[in-house]
């Protein structure tokens, strides 16, 4: 495979079967929960829930970047992370 090719970004390496999203994930879970609640309340609930949000996306990206399993996986897991740094001091 070629790391250029559509099969070698999204190629599930353990079934060999084409793997975007996997579910039930909780630690994403965690983070759209969070951000629902932030999103929907204000005071310290909000704050909580974005603190909550920033745990979970966190979680769940560090698990993909090391325990992603495909480089589309462990990209999206970066991206994620990079997204929660830039929340917290942009």
């Amino acid at each position: 495979m070629r790391p250029a090719s559509f099969r070698w970004w999204f190629e599930n390496r353990h079934t060999g079967r084409i793997t975007v999203a996997q579910f039930p994930n909780p630690p994403l879970v965690v983070g759209v929960v969070g951000w629902l609640v932030a999103a929907l309340f204000g005071g310290s609930l909000s704050t909580i829930g974005r603190l909550v949000s920033v745990v979970g996306f966190v979680w769940w990206g560090s698990d993909e970047l090391v325990r992603g399993v495909n480089p589309w996986r462990r990209v999206l897991g970066v991206v994620v992370i990079g997204w929660q740094i830039r929340r917290l001091f942009g």
